[in-house]
């Protein structure tokens, strides 16, 4: 069987990053919706903003902010793959890991992931909310590479790391729940009989492994993007940390505003965990009956 050959690490990293990105330029307006419907402070939609951002901004907009997706899954998901596939096949080596060896080795690769995909993810957050803010308060990056330009000159290299604490924590949530329920996901499926390791089970396995990763993960990305796009009032920050939103967002919008943009982050996630998974599968298959 093909599943005896070895895949080197440097071929891992850069099979889990392309798979990213490929899934990023499908699911990106799913980004910018979710994005903007967390940063709103208001009851909202997704049909109203949709409806807004092609009324004032035109359909080329529903891409904003798509060189720093593509950067943040180079980055981001080329280290959090390349660590999990690295680190599962070595726990493998003593036996089939379970579901919580899994989903440690998912929170360490996300945790490392999330710190180096940090400054793509701030200027992602920054670029897809520019939009909605009135012309005279609008950054107006042209691209991911000149907004980590404009923020290291204008507000100090610190900035490309801002919200790296809960961009971390987030990333360790999903990743726990994304990585470990696909494969224990795949796992049971197998099990049923029902299924044979094909794309029908990557996309069942996926979608599953982002219905749980959604509900997870939701109000640790909620303080992750009001952090990273916050403002300075009079010298001092809008938020004081992680907490300090969700206690705020709670108060202010009540608790299930922590689940705000559910449906166009699970659209974004579960579509994004497929893709992801059936490039990131095919891709490793392909490497293995022609080049291993």
């Amino acid at each position: 069987m093909g599943s005896e050959k070895t895949v080197p690490n440097g071929i891992k990293f850069f099979i889990g990053g392309t798979s990213g990105m490929a899934a990023t330029c499908f699911v990106q307006p799913l980004d910018l919706i979710k994005n903007r419907m967390q940063l709103s402070g208001t009851k909202t939609s997704t049909v109203s903003v949709v409806s807004n951002i092609l009324k004032n901004e035109g359909l080329f907009a529903m891409y904003s902010g798509l060189s720093a997706g593509l950067l943040r899954q180079a980055t981001y998901t080329t280290t959090r793959l390349g660590i999990y596939t690295w680190l599962l096949e070595l726990a493998s080596k003593e036996g089939q890991p379970n579901f919580f060896m899994k989903a440690g080795i998912g929170m360490a690769a996300g945790c490392v992931g999330a710190f180096v995909g940090t400054p793509a993810e701030v200027a992602l957050i920054r670029m897809t909310a520019d939009g909605r803010l009135p012309l005279a308060e609008r950054r107006n990056y042209k691209n991911v590479f000149h907004a980590l330009l404009r923020m290291t000159r204008e507000e100090g290299v610190f900035t490309l790391w801002r919200g790296a604490i809960p961009t971390m924590g987030r990333a360790m949530v999903v990743n726990a729940a994304q990585l470990a329920s696909y494969s224990q996901a795949k796992e049971s499926l197998l099990d049923t009989g029902y299924f044979e390791e094909n794309i029908t089970l990557h996309f069942v396995a996926s979608m599953i492994s982002g219905l749980v990763t959604t509900a997870a993960s939701m109000p640790v990305d909620i303080a992750k993007t009001r952090i990273q796009n916050m403002k300075m009032i009079d010298g001092k920050p809008e938020f004081k940390g992680s907490v300090d939103v969700l206690t705020k967002v709670v108060r202010n919008e009540g608790l299930f505003a922590l689940w705000k943009g559910f449906f166009p982050y699970y659209a974004r996630l579960g579509p994004h965990t497929v893709l992801t998974f059936i490039f990131l599968e095919q891709m490793t298959s392909i490497y293995k009956s022609k080049f291993a």
